[in-house]
């Protein structure tokens, strides 16, 4: 009877074990990675509670992994070379050539990715050799913040202003003030100060790249952008980005170029605040025309979980999901896909609707696997040319000189 009762225990242990094993298997088939760059405690919560959707829907498990801005590429990077990778990643919208051009991403099939109902601007990042190996996301940009309290104090009407040029001229009697400053520039600020500048050079008729692929870093367009830059940021409070948004957030600053995050801030910390936001203005009489950023997810060349990746990243870039991440995180901005952007919940924020508007007029950076090495070129030059180490000109001559070595070797 004891050998009986010995044999029915071991068939129970066996078949748990079998069982287990069998889950083990099943829950690897059904599991994919995903590192992103939404790691403050609200934006995880947020992100989350989108995937637990996909999870649901699809009986899988996606394991995440947040990543700093700070290091995020650089680890990035050393997981593709050690094939470590994620299954599915993301990457900042001036990333992506770099990362596709090295042949570590999966191409993916435009169609099936719905690829058509993307903003014009947000598909060439995504392309190369016009194959497609990264979706647009979510996109954002820029606007001129503008504080009206202190234009009244300066005796100054608190409107729109028609052009920087108009903001210059306005500077002394801002200037005058105690303890506020006309204008907010980025100084050294890596990584945040090139937004300022090629909206500049862009808003002026310049370019970093010509329609023929010629590097133009030192255009006369460019120089006469940088020279208005210059003259502005010398008239006004140069720090970095975090830095002048909390002046500006505490009423010092008349005219700032910030993105949406900054709404959030004057409404955390000082809702009483005076303050407008508008388009970019005019330079030299031209059109404002803005910097534009966005997030992409690509999937690794290496995967062996490809259809589930597929699956996944059609599900978070899909307008109607994507929509729902910028409702919970409006620093995210809006869906890359275009067929969102009169839901009713931008229309009932006539300021985020601001930011839609400037989407019209505003570029992202060139497509070149080398563009963040010219991207610290260009930040460097504004610098020296800002602290007036170098002249515009010479700065920018300087720039062209160092950007043409680097895309030549």
């Amino acid at each position: 009877m004891k050998k009986i009762l010995h044999y029915f225990v071991f068939l129970i242990l066996l078949s748990f074990l079998l069982t287990n094993q069998s889950c083990d298997k099943s829950d690897k088939a059904d599991t994919i990675t995903f590192w992103h760059f939404w790691s403050e405690p609200n934006q995880k919560k947020a992100l989350d509670s989108i995937i637990q959707v996909f999870e649901k829907e699809n009986h899988c498990k996606v394991e995440m992994t947040e990543l700093s801005w700070n290091d995020g590429k650089t680890k990035l990077m050393a997981a593709f070379n050690s094939e470590t990778a994620p299954d599915v990643l993301e990457l900042g919208s001036d990333w992506v050539a770099q990362f596709s051009s090295a042949g570590v991403l999966k191409e993916l099939n435009k169609d099936s990715m719905n690829f058509s109902n993307f903003l014009d601007f947000s598909q060439a990042p995504a392309l190369w050799n016009n194959n497609l190996y990264a979706v647009p996301w979510v996109v954002d940009t820029r606007v001129l913040f503008y504080n009206k309290d202190i234009l009244k104090r300066a005796k100054i009407e608190p409107k729109v202003p028609d052009s920087f040029n108009e903001i210059l001229s306005q500077a002394a009697a801002i200037n005058s003030l105690k303890d506020v400053y006309a204008f907010g520039a980025n100084g050294n600020d890596s990584h945040r100060s090139y937004k300022k500048i090629v909206t500049f050079f862009w808003s002026n008729g310049g370019d970093i790249f010509d329609s023929t692929g010629t590097l133009v870093i030192n255009s006369p367009q460019n120089i006469e952008a940088l020279s208005l830059y210059v003259d502005l940021a010398r008239n006004g409070f140069l720090e970095t980005q975090r830095q002048i948004d909390a002046a500006f957030t505490q009423g010092k600053i008349a005219y700032w170029i910030s993105g949406g995050w900054l709404l959030d801030k004057i409404k955390n910390e000082n809702p009483n605040l005076n303050f407008g936001i508008c388009l970019i203005p005019k330079v030299n009489g031209k059109d404002g025309i803005s910097f534009a950023g966005g997030e992409y997810i690509a999937m690794n060349a290496k995967s062996k979980k490809y259809d589930l990746s597929k699956k996944f990243i059609s599900f978070l870039t899909s307008g109607k999901n994507a929509i729902e991440f910028c409702k919970k995180i409006t620093e995210a901005g809006f869906p890359a896909d275009k067929n969102y952007y009169q839901s009713p919940f931008y229309l009932q924020h006539p300021l985020r609707m601001v930011f839609a508007e400037q989407l019209k007029s505003a570029k992202m950076t060139p497509v070149n696997p080398k563009w963040l090495d010219i991207e610290q070129v260009i930040e460097d030059a504004v610098v020296k040319a800002v602290y007036g180490e170098l002249t515009p000109a010479q700065a920018l001559e300087n720039a062209q000189n160092k950007a043409l070595l680097l895309i030549r070797n």
